[in-house]
């Protein structure tokens, strides 16, 4: 092993996990509320711990990882839908996930997360620039 460790927020049925373990990093911890995928995830990463909700999960209090992976809710993202961008109940849900990083690195003195990657629909660079500099992307 390479001594890296993975941690996955809106985890689904573990593709960010699966994906990390075949490049020999360990995945972690994995949040995720629906049951169907964590039962996926758990079969195979049995493991591998589920920290359960984004929104009451502190970013300090949860081991620091290498690599966070996100792949946020692009329901209010898509071209499909109604376009409400992360203003939208289930898309904004991507704040939480800024949030646990901010909150890993303070509690690690800027050491963790050394990488964030984050997974979405096309749409949301629209949305995006009008949240995030150039120098935050």
């Amino acid at each position: 092993m390479s001594g890296l460790t993975l941690g996955s927020l809106f985890d689904g049925i573990g593709v960010f996990p699966l994906a990390a373990s075949r490049c020999d990093i360990r995945p972690l911890w994995a949040s995720e509320i629906e049951a169907a995928p964590i039962s996926i995830t758990r079969r195979h990463f049995p493991d591998m711990a589920h920290l359960g909700d984004i929104t009451k999960l502190d970013g300090g209090a949860i081991p620091p990882v290498h690599v966070l992976t996100f792949g946020s809710p692009c329901q209010n993202l898509s071209q499909i839908g109604r376009r409400e961008g992360l203003d939208g109940t289930k898309s904004g849900l991507f704040f939480h996930a800024i949030r646990i990083i901010q909150e890993m690195r303070k509690a690690t003195n800027d050491l963790y997360p050394v990488i964030s990657v984050w997974e979405n629909v096309p749409y949301v660079l629209k949305c995006i620039r009008y949240i995030m500099s150039c120098k935050q992307l």
